[in-house]
């Protein structure tokens, strides 16, 4: 009895989602779209295609709070954008760390990171 062999172009796929990466990177800073950071968004675009870029807090709040719970975002944030809204998404289980960079030493010294998955640059 012979059986047949199906090649992986045989076989029906469906894809919903376009991002087919585990992570996702979520770049917020209120300076993100100006010319001089086009050098470091290339650089995030060469570790992980689906970068998304945030000016503002309220925005970027929405976008991860609206992501599936299985999602996994990880998180760059400026010093100043990082105090409003780090505290507001650090429970939320698709984010898997935040990153904060350009830190104030006066925030620094408070602590205002107390956080498990905030890490500091």
């Amino acid at each position: 009895m012979a059986s047949a062999v199906l090649s992986n172009n045989d076989l029906p796929m469906k894809i919903d989602d376009t991002n087919l990466e585990i992570f996702s990177l979520i770049w917020l800073d209120q300076n993100v779209n100006i010319i001089d950071n086009k050098d470091t968004e290339q650089k995030f675009r060469s570790i992980i295609n689906h970068l998304k870029k945030f000016e503002d807090v309220k925005q970027c709040q929405q976008f991860i709070e609206q992501r599936s719970k299985k999602d996994r975002l990880i998180v760059i944030i400026n010093d100043e954008l990082g105090r409003e809204i780090v505290p507001l998404i650090h429970n939320l289980r698709q984010v898997l760390s935040i990153y904060i960079y350009n830190i104030n030493q006066k925030s620094n010294e408070q602590s205002n990171y107390k956080f498990a998955k905030v890490k500091l640059s």
